[in-house]
């Protein structure tokens, strides 16, 4: 029987020839997309015509709302091609325009986010914006097909207003974006303390975290708790880090069944999530749990670090090796189909007894707990530990053991039956810095659970990386499909950087130290501002910008100027180059009157100021890698928290080490067994091979 031929879609537009799942999900609507380049920048500027900029991501609801409304509308896609130049930015792939375009949003609005909506004069000055726009006038507000034709009017009207207005604008958020540097001298502790203070006002001792709803996942807060307690010992900041650690782990945040985490939460208990699940979210998360189950010995953070490792290793791996970006928070059509169950649905995979059992622990109610109005969400649960484990525990009589055992065992049935479904989108392009973060925590959970899986997870994303993303020694931002495109960003290169020296950390293999130090030497060709003492966040290559910027604020990610400072003090201390301990200083001195002003908005910068004003344990092990005396002071050392360090193996087949890492000269074994030497400032203490010998001179209590 012939097959049908395939429908042809009545519209395509030049999206069709992009690589990103984003573009390409609006290749065949009605409006006239463009991508952004010079194609679309030209016919604006010849045509005398104001740009339309959308800019949203894969994983982004709003956007494919905004999309079904008004994008595959053909009443309204013919406006905006008679009126406007119509462009489509995956801010994924162009994180430079999303950062100013959405300063100009936020100036003009109070808030922000996706999708983004926002209007440009020929010369790309932004003039009004805002983010979702309904397809009718709603609540006295204006609808987007109402927001056009007022834009289009005024645009031939009233032109030289708008051409003023904007270039107000573009010089406030350019004032905003590249700021002049400031230095208010040395860096000192007490910037630490001041942000740890401000984080004491802010926190939830309820629910945990910071703030009121939306509550997002701040691992650089966390990170920083963390550290601070480990000096002090001042339980309280333990207590903020683990309230918070454990409620998003018990409540909908976190993916009971497949592991890893979802993007923020909608209230304040970290019931009710926003589904999409990220890349970068999940490798900062992984990280601070493993750094919590190291300073504490819970073995839930362990448990849960795993999880995410192994859900990232299952669902976001590409087959070369890197990892995709996201998963959509969407599946058939509806936000967090995918992951919802009724109570029948569980009796149905499980049978009524065990049921019971995984209804008792995970919360899940005959009327649903998910607060909805659709009537596809009726009864629907998010699992979440909905009462304390030994509770359920002692009402079922098993002991806390035999109770973990048996809802591991249910879990797996419930994930096999979830399986079934119809999975969210994937977002499954590879981007440099997001596989960064990723390679990061992975090399880090080899080392802390001994997982040798994971470490060759880092490893073949490293060489992605490298074989895949690197041209004439210069970093790409984006993969998919066999095809790497688009020049890569600061915090490519710094987040790359970073990554390889912990893949050498890991393996002890001195070529991602080499590779590390050709990034260090390219970030600064490219990106460093000698004057302002700062990074750039762009290379010479990105155009058609109103503003070269240089954000330093951490977000959802750590900014490139964090991460890039951090690389250098590890390799300033690993390849005794001093030069990068300088460039780094002056990258925090620069942005320490910012930090004074608002550190909460400067928490993973601050991570790396911990790193330069208590400096690094420098940890040398002289001993053939693989042998058990080796292995044994390598286990000793991952199983305490030591966040400020640098660690080094002299492998004594090797010939010559020390002349790539100077911090390897005159170390040897010691009584012909695996020795271990623990530094600072290059000064040693009297070397030990015995694990007990290295944790007393590491200190493995709190201060």
């Amino acid at each position: 029987m012939a097959q049908p031929a395939p429908v042809r879609p009545e519209h395509t537009n030049r999206l069709l020839g992009e690589t990103s799942p984003y573009l390409l999900q609006h290749a065949h609507n009605p409006v006239d997309w463009f991508p952004w380049g010079a194609e679309a920048l030209s016919k604006a500027k010849a045509e005398q015509k104001p740009i339309f900029l959308s800019i949203g991501y894969s994983a982004c609801h709003w956007c494919h709302v905004m999309e079904r409304e008004s994008f595959e509308d053909k009443e309204t896609a013919a406006f905006m091609n008679a009126h406007f130049v119509n462009i489509k930015v995956d801010r994924e792939e162009h994180p430079d325009l999303d950062t100013i375009y959405m300063a100009a949003v936020m100036a003009l609005n109070g808030s922000g986010g996706w999708p983004m909506s926002i209007f440009l004069t020929p010369k790309l000055e932004p003039f009004y914006g805002g983010t979702y726009f309904p397809p009718e006038d709603r609540y006295g507000y204006p609808g987007f097909p109402t927001l056009l034709s007022r834009v289009a009017q005024i645009w031939e009207e009233d032109r030289g207003h708008i051409l003023e207005n904007a270039r107000g604008l573009t010089a406030h958020i350019t004032a905003s974006l590249a700021p002049e540097p400031g230095d208010d001298g040395p860096l000192t502790p007490a910037l630490l303390t001041q942000a740890v203070r401000e984080l004491e006002r802010s926190f939830d001792p309820q629910g945990g975290g910071w703030g009121t709803a939306p509550k997002f996942p701040s691992s650089a807060a966390i990170g920083l708790l963390l550290r601070e307690y480990q000096r002090t010992g001042e339980d309280k900041l333990l207590q903020m880090a683990t309230v918070t650690l454990d409620h998003m782990a018990d409540g909908g945040l976190y993916d009971h069944l497949g592991g890893g985490f979802h993007r923020y939460a909608v209230d304040p208990a970290w019931l009710v999530p926003h589904f999409e699940k990220m890349l970068y979210d999940n490798a900062q998360l992984a990280q601070v749990y493993l750094e919590a189950y190291q300073l504490t010995g819970n073995t839930a953070y362990r448990r849960v670090a795993e999880a995410t490792f192994d859900y990232v290793l299952r669902d976001l791996r590409d087959a070369r090796g890197g990892f995709h970006a996201s998963e959509d928070a969407d599946s058939e059509g509806q936000e967090g189909t995918f992951y919802l169950w009724t109570r029948a649905q569980v009796i149905d995979v499980l049978g009524p007894q065990d049921a019971a059992l995984f209804c008792t622990y995970y919360g899940v109610r005959d009327e649903g707990n998910f607060p909805s109005h659709e009537p596809h969400h009726r009864d629907q649960n998010i699992l979440h530990v909905a009462q304390p484990r030994e509770t359920t525990a002692q009402e079922y009589g098993l002991s806390p053991d035999e109770l973990e055992r048996k809802m591991s065992s249910l879990r797996a049935k419930m994930l096999e039956a979830r399986a079934q479904r119809v999975r969210p989108g994937l977002d499954d392009k590879v981007l440099t810095s997001w596989n960064a973060l990723m390679i990061t925590a992975l090399a880090q959970g080899a080392q802390i659970l001994g997982a040798p899986r994971y470490r060759q997870a880092a490893e073949e994303a490293g060489r992605f990386l490298l074989e895949h993303m690197m041209q004439d020694e210069k970093l790409l931002r984006s993969h998919r499909n066999g095809q790497s495109r688009l020049p890569g960003y600061l915090d490519d290169y710094a987040f790359t950087a970073n990554a390889f020296v912990d893949l050498y950390e890991a393996t002890f293999d001195v070529a991602w130290i080499d590779a590390a130090d050709r990034l260090a030497g390219e970030m600064h060709t490219r990106f460093w501002d000698g004057a302002a003492g700062n990074f750039y966040f762009t290379a010479p290559e990105h155009t058609g910008l109103i503003v070269r910027t240089k954000p330093a604020n951490d977000g959802a990610e750590p900014s490139g100027n964090s991460v890039a400072a951090l690389a250098l003090l590890r390799l300033a201390v690993l390849l005794d180059k001093p030069a990068y301990r300088d460039q780094a200083r002056r990258t925090l001195e620069s942005n320490q009157p910012m930090i004074k002003r608002a550190p909460r908005a400067f928490l993973a910068m601050l991570r790396t100021v911990d790193f330069l004003v208590h400096p690094p344990k420098e940890i040398v092990l002289a001993g053939y890698p693989e042998s058990s005396d080796t292995r044994r002071l390598l286990d000793a050392l991952h199983s305490r928290f030591v966040p400020n360090k640098v660690v080094a193996v002299l492998d004594p087949a090797a010939r010559a080490p020390e002349k790539r890492i100077p911090l390897l000269a005159v170390k040897t074994l010691l009584d012909g067994k695996a020795a271990a030497y623990v530094c600072r400032n290059f000064a040693c203490r009297t070397p030990v091979n015995t694990p007990e010998g290295l944790l007393e001179q590491l200190g493995d209590t709190p201060a």
